[in-house]
């Protein structure tokens, strides 16, 4: 599960502003900062889809303001002196060097840019819930391209869909879309995004939507002020499956059958009818959590490549061994990314855990020289809703 779609759609990251001017229907980016690939390859993407269903080609000027929540990034001490004036902190740092928490920022980011702009442009905003399928579409073609076509989609459809069981399109749906600007990109994205290509339809499966947490349980995350770069990750973890095929996927489908298992157990427990009074048994959720780390142990081993790490066995082993937290993974890719927790829904365990994190020093050597920074309980909860609309008044200053 996972909804950590926050990215807010107004007008640039402040402490690296990027600006764009739209004209024959290809963005132009004014900016002497570095380039950010995700935000040019929604333009396109998003522009080239709207330039082709819309009635009136003329844009006309735009201007488009981008504020993440602050838990996308780990504090700097602007950011922290600066909260006190809003949800969207000044980090005193250019973007490229923010530390990401690892909640999945750049989907997030792809699917609210694309979305804000399909709907501003071509979709009535009370249509939003008849026009998901298209921008979880849209949204996938820009971030799988933006990334190098690398990553599950996951967080893309998390961001649009909430919460929900997902199984990854055929990479083969995307193969076909091109180049921004090849000959006949406009009609092959269009294609894309509507599903209108008979040869290559669809097939992700996104399901259970909505999918909430049992009965006196709650998620929290935890940042480790290190963050990773999944695209990298995610190629070498493919390129040791393609080589070692057997042995791979022996360890891929009991680490499936397994999160399966964890599935199906917290939707038992969800759907359990018991007297509120009395709380629900963890245990088979704990163990189903620690096997899965097992398995991702196995896989870092494996492959060579940090899914959980040493210095993130030890912050895991740690903090499940306080009283209250059920159990907790290296969620995504892995790496050094954010903790995500299942704890019993009491301030009591938050108090725990804050007290453990406050003095958190690594005692481990870890094996791929990844150190851990500041440990921070983030605020971001799970949620169900995935993309929605705004109102503005919470944006006042920014507009």
């Amino acid at each position: 599960m996972n909804d950590v779609c926050s990215v807010h759609l107004l007008c640039c990251y402040q402490p690296d502003a990027l600006s764009y001017v739209y004209g024959n229907n290809r963005p132009e980016l004014i900016s002497d900062r570095r380039r950010n690939p995700f935000v040019e390859t929604s333009l396109n993407y998003a522009l080239t889809y709207i330039g082709y269903v819309a009635d009136s080609k003329d844009f006309g000027s735009l201007s488009i303001t981008i504020l993440a929540d602050n838990d996308y990034y780990s504090e700097t001490a602007s950011s922290k002196d600066s909260k006190s004036r809003g949800r969207f902190a000044n980090f005193g740092v250019p973007l490229h060097e923010a530390h990401k928490t690892g909640l999945g920022s750049s989907a997030a980011l792809v699917t609210a840019l694309v979305s804000a702009l399909v709907i501003h442009r071509t979709l009535h905003p009370d249509d939003l819930g008849a026009g998901r399928e298209k921008l979880h579409n849209l949204a996938q073609a820009a971030h799988c391209a933006a990334q190098g076509k690398i990553g599950s989609g996951f967080d893309v459809a998390a961001a649009v869909y909430g919460s929900c069981l997902y199984r990854r399109f055929s990479p083969a749906i995307l193969e076909k879309v091109g180049d921004v600007g090849s000959p006949g990109f406009e009609e092959r994205l269009f294609n894309t995004v509507e599903d209108l290509d008979t040869e290559r339809r669809w097939d992700t499966e996104c399901v259970d939507f909505g999918m909430r947490l049992p009965r006196g349980m709650q998620m929290v995350l935890c940042d480790v002020d290190c963050g990773s770069q999944t695209p990298g990750m995610v190629k070498k973890v493919l390129e040791w499956r393609s080589q070692n095929r057997k042995e791979a996927d022996t360890l891929w489908d009991t680490l499936q059958a397994n999160n399966e298992k964890l599935r199906q157990e917290l939707k038992r427990l969800a759907q359990e009818d018991s007297d509120p009074a009395s709380p629900l048994d963890y245990t088979a959720v704990r163990t189903y959590l620690q096997t899965s780390r097992s398995h991702l142990r196995a896989m870092s081993r494996q492959s060579g490549v940090p899914i959980e790490p040493s210095v993130q066995t030890e912050l895991l082993d740690a903090a499940s061994e306080i009283e209250g937290v059920i159990g907790g993974v290296v969620p995504g890719a892995g790496g050094y990314d954010a903790i995500v927790l299942l704890i019993r829904d009491d301030p009591a365990v938050v108090d725990r855990l804050n007290a453990l994190f406050e003095n958190w020093k690594s005692s481990v050597e870890d094996d791929f020289g990844g150190k851990i920074g500041k440990v921070r309980l983030l605020g971001v909860r799970h949620g169900s809703e995935g993309v929605r609309n705004e109102t503005l008044e919470q944006y006042a200053g920014w507009i």
